[in-house]
């Protein structure tokens, strides 16, 4: 016959889920410790469970600003079941508010070998990169904890669970891109990048276009390289291209100012000046005084008039 015990504690789970979906994270974690107490005073083994609730109070630490406790937390559960994803990214996230960046960059990576399309890792790696370049300088990787090497066996668990527990049309917290490859690596993805932008100013828009494209097969995560590659394809007059290019920046960065500016100006080359005029409109709540936008909405409200 089954213990009470855990019965007991899958209903402070329960409560504690609900509390924490109502926004009341103090009282989550308060009755997910409760559930932890009941498990240990009774000699609970369900390993698993345990971690699960160590996981979930260590998200209400994390949601009240608490990251000290989110990280102790988060330990714990890895600790009982390694290479969880939901604990090492809830413990990237306060190493990185705490701004203990080599930390983060570990867990974020150490979270792209069990699923390497998780879009909050892949942001994260890209996130921890500019600060660690800026803070550590161009040899930053070799100033790294060791990365852990996950086994095929967790990879496996994490499919297992993903496939088991996603409900369809609803979002996880690992949100994954599909359509988006492995960050990869990113200094090179910054020189080439680099390398590009010096072509452009040499007026040299074909080079610079596979410059740009080569850059993104190494890191696909950067809006900016998307919006100059756009710029190429306006000066080439390969507007549907420009088109492209513009949007997936805007995935990335909503606020790319001139992804937008070069977006309208290739809706307007293919005369679809509605579109054009909806980007204007979005620059110019993000940049009011934008004087080319400015500019460029007149020509094409003179098109629609």
């Amino acid at each position: 016959m089954a213990p009470k015990l855990s019965d007991s504690a899958e209903r402070l789970r329960a409560a504690g889920n609900q509390s924490f979906r109502n926004g009341q994270f103090s009282e989550a974690a308060s009755l997910y410790s409760r559930a932890l107490r009941v498990m240990q005073e009774q000699g609970s083994l369900d390993y698993k469970e345990e971690s699960v609730l160590y996981s979930n109070r260590a998200a209400c630490h994390l949601k009240d600003g608490n990251c000290r406790d989110c990280i102790k937390d988060c330990t714990s559960a890895l600790a009982l079941v390694p290479f969880s994803m939901k604990p090492l990214l809830r413990r990237a996230s306060a190493y990185e508010a705490l701004e203990k960046y080599p930390l983060a960059y570990v867990d974020y990576k150490t979270v792209l070998q069990i699923d390497d399309s998780v879009m909050s890792a892949l942001e994260g790696v890209n996130r921890m990169t500019r600060a660690l370049m800026n803070s550590l300088g161009p040899e930053w990787r070799l100033k790294l904890p060791s990365i852990p090497l996950v086994p095929v066996s967790a990879q496996k668990r994490w499919d297992s669970e993903y496939h088991k527990e996603t409900p369809k049309g609803k979002s996880r917290e690992t949100t994954t891109a599909k359509s988006r490859v492995p960050s990869g690596d990113v200094e090179r993805a910054r020189v080439l990048k680099e390398e590009g932008n010096e072509l452009v100013k040499k007026g040299n828009h074909k080079k610079a276009i596979e410059k740009y494209s080569e850059s993104l097969s190494y890191s696909n995560l950067e809006s900016t390289t998307y919006s100059n590659r756009a710029l190429c394809h306006l000066a080439l007059k390969q507007y549907k291209e420009a088109v492209k290019d513009c949007t997936e920046a805007l995935k990335l960065d909503g606020k790319n100012v001139k992804a937008f500016y070069r977006r309208a100006q290739a809706y307007k080359a293919l005369k679809d000046y509605k579109s054009s005029f909806a980007d204007i409109n979005s620059l110019l709540k993000i940049e009011p005084k934008n004087v080319p936008a400015q500019k460029l909405q007149q020509e094409v409200n003179q098109k629609l008039n």
